[in-house]
């Protein structure tokens, strides 16, 4: 006979309770993830990340702040006509632009580049992605590594693309707003995380779209994001669908007012122009009486 091992029954109990607290966990963990609290946190998160990869972003020895002379007036007055192409050989969208790689290539062939297709960008076979000046240095070869500089994939990707990761919020707070779900409440979760990710960008130094090598020649010309574009879209997106919602309207206006401030002359007076659009749009929309009221006496404190 075996002898009695109360030993492996104890070990049988606790691997038991063990598997027991690893099956509440999961259940907990998966439970709060699903939240639309928790999803909007991480896509906040996702954008302010971009921000902080993105502002500033000093590439070359270019300065950091725009300059009064337009960017295309920098470049040599036969660019158009002397540069050369550089398309893809795949569809699909821009994820990400090796910056150091482009410069290092630009500098030791002597190259000028405009870079056509920013982060973001959906790409097809015939597109030019960089044009290359002079067109007669651009082997196949140097076409080649130019090529594997921009990073194309099947999906958008937040990394240097920070449209896209407010569009993800956005498109969050639209669909809460229409008329097959109505939840207003996950629309101002909304609001605020896109205040949170404009806050983080407020302040920032936007680069110059010019970059220059350590010579101080001229070796890239890119894109640069309007934050009052930016912010205008993503605000005015929203409204589109939520200025019949006086809760929704007043978080609009409450969160751009708020994020106004801090944001240059030019973006100040974007939003504001579209909070009072919104408030405009939104009176006319309304049906109760108290609520016009209300949203008379907000669009007063606005033209103050």
């Amino acid at each position: 006979m075996y002898p009695y091992c109360p030993s492996s029954v104890a070990f049988a109990v606790v691997l038991a309770a063990v598997g027991v607290a690893v099956l509440i966990y999961f259940i907990h963990h998966i439970a709060t993830s699903i939240r639309i609290e928790t999803l909007l946190a991480q896509l906040a998160a996702d954008g302010c990340a971009s921000v902080d990869r993105l502002f500033p972003e000093r590439l070359g020895h270019g300065p950091l702040h725009f300059e009064n002379e337009p960017a295309a007036h920098r470049l040599p007055n036969d660019f158009d006509a002397g540069s050369g192409r550089v398309s893809p050989d795949a569809s699909g969208y821009v994820q990400n632009i090796g910056m150091d790689a482009l410069m290092k290539i630009a500098t030791e062939h002597d190259l000028v580049l405009r870079i056509d297709t920013p982060p973001g960008r959906f790409v097809t076979d015939g597109d030019c992605m960089i044009t290359a000046y002079p067109c007669d240095r651009v082997s196949d070869e140097i076409a080649d590594s130019l090529r594997g500089v921009l990073v194309i994939g099947r999906d958008r990707s937040v990394s240097q693309d920070l449209e896209f990761a407010i569009r993800r919020i956005v498109e969050l707070a639209q669909r809460s707003l229409s008329p097959g779900i109505n939840d207003p409440t996950t629309a101002l979760y909304c609001i605020d995380r896109l205040g949170e990710v404009f806050d983080r960008l407020s302040g920032r130094d936007l680069p110059s779209p010019i970059r220059y090598d350590e010579t101080g020649q001229l070796r890239i010309l890119t894109e640069v994001i309007a934050i009052e574009e930016l912010a205008c879209n993503a605000f005015s997106a929203i409204a589109r669908y939520g200025t019949a919602d006086v809760d929704v309207v007043r978080r609009l206006v409450d969160t751009m007012g708020k994020l106004s401030r801090s944001f240059s002359p030019a973006a100040r007076e974007a939003i504001m122009t579209l909070n009072e659009q919104v408030l405009i749009a939104s009176e006319n929309n309304a049906s109760l009486g108290f609520d016009r009221k209300a949203l008379q006496e907000l669009l007063r404190s606005q033209r103050k």
